[in-house]
């Protein structure tokens, strides 16, 4: 990375998951860099979605470094998830046409009910598979499937967690982390959003300000995105012995069911 920006910067690890993402510094300049970043983040900055990109360069080995401006900013507290920015950038992401064309390009294909309860249930091992909270949530999907289909395909975040909204200094407010990208059914954000975050007797105010009425088709789609959602969450936790976490959320199910 140092010979990308020259003498002087201070080049630190930024954490995550893949190891691939630094904070860089020299006097006054910062930097978010990234190695191997999607080319939907091109897209994202310019549509103002994510802090703006400042320069992508590939290097030999075929590699390619984005940076980004680093701003100074906090996350979200998960009480500031009902206010009406959060609901007016997520329906201007939802709405983005050069977002859904760029994704479309990326050779995205839109993901349908049924091939998403198979991605998921097709992970979970042996020992979840026989928590009778989870056979009960297995029964509740299959039987609901066709009842979730729905026409409208929108560019989906699919972790809208409050960790990965970024408001800066300036009061700008960014959604962050798109490595889970996807083309599908909006219910899949505003599920997780309203059923982590809103009281549900607030429901149909915040998706009032998002742009949407609260019908009976969303509100089954919502539910049963949220609920295959939990079986990943669940999954995800017993792999990393976070046994806590994982019954949290096997917890979780009973409470949506």
């Amino acid at each position: 990375m140092e010979h990308l920006l020259g003498q002087g910067w201070e080049i630190v690890p930024a954490g995550g998951a893949t190891g691939e993402a630094f904070f860089a510094k020299f006097e006054d300049q910062r930097l978010f860099l990234k190695r191997n970043s999607s080319p939907f983040l091109a897209v994202l900055s310019a549509e103002g979605i994510v802090p703006k990109l400042v320069w992508t360069k590939r290097l030999e080995n075929g590699d390619v470094i984005t940076a980004q401006q680093w701003l100074v900013g906090r996350e979200l507290k998960p009480d500031e998830m009902n206010q009406e920015r959060v609901a007016r950038l997520l329906n201007k992401i939802h709405r983005s046409k050069p977002m859904l064309g760029m994704l479309s390009r990326l050779e995205k294909s839109p993901l349908l009910p049924d091939a998403l309860f198979r991605i998921v249930t097709e992970q979970l091992d042996e020992d979840v598979l026989q928590l009778p909270e989870v056979q009960n949530t297995i029964s509740f999907l299959q039987a609901e499937t066709s009842a979730v289909y729905c026409e409208e395909k929108v560019v989906c975040h699919g972790d809208v967690n409050h960790n990965n909204w970024l408001l800066s200094q300036d009061n700008q407010l960014y959604l962050i982390d798109w490595d889970g990208a996807m083309i599908a059914d909006p219910a899949i954000d505003l599920g997780l959003l309203l059923y982590w975050y809103i009281p549900e007797n607030n429901w149909e105010q915040w998706l009032a300000m998002y742009g949407k009425k609260l019908t009976p088709h969303l509100k089954i789609r919502m539910k049963w995105y949220v609920l295959l959602q939990t079986l990943s969450s669940i999954q995800w936790h017993k792999d990393k012995e976070r046994f806590e976490e994982m019954n949290k959320w096997i917890d979780f199910l009973v409470n949506v069911a």
